[in-house]
């Protein structure tokens, strides 16, 4: 195509709702950049296949790429942006998303993904992305109920005091 912008904004996408909501932004961000958007799934081996000769029908490949089309499919539905293209690689999630970062405008990840420890104030994937990649990276806050009542509690907290 001629007429496609040479920009990218790439998008790490896991299925979460963050990565839902990443995607929603950078269609946002995309007019601003003259960029098409790259969904960027990527998919490994659960760490219990350390040491094991991998299996040609676990299938964790169909489900990294379910994974990300029902994450376009919730962002955009029938409304996908032009240009957006999806790519889905068997590697460590953020040396997948540092590598696409080098072509790119802006990487936008969500904050916390599917990883398992909640606490942190950002996940392994997205901490590594700020440190190492090519591009200005976008890191969209988590929306829990728990975010929401604590800012819920600042502002009121704010309120009182003036």
């Amino acid at each position: 195509m001629a007429d496609e912008p040479d920009a990218v904004i790439v998008v790490g996408v896991d299925g979460s709702e963050q990565s839902v909501e990443a995607l929603r932004w950078a269609a946002r961000l995309a007019p601003v950049y003259g960029a098409r958007i790259r969904a960027v799934g990527a998919w490994e081996n659960p760490p219990e296949y350390v040491g094991f000769v991998h299996f040609k029908d676990d299938h964790f490949d169909e489900l990294a790429r379910k994974h990300v089309d029902e994450a376009v499919q919730k962002a955009f539905g029938a409304d996908r942006p032009a240009g957006l293209s999806t790519v889905v690689e068997f590697g460590h999630p953020p040396k997948v998303l540092i590598r696409h970062s080098e072509d790119a405008a802006m990487l936008v990840v969500g904050r916390r993904g599917h990883g398992g420890f909640r606490g942190l104030l950002m996940g392994s994937v997205s901490s590594a992305c700020v440190a190492h990649a090519r591009c200005p990276v976008l890191v969209l806050p988590g929306r829990t109920e728990e975010n929401t009542e604590e800012r819920t509690e600042r502002i009121e907290e704010t309120e009182r005091a003036d």
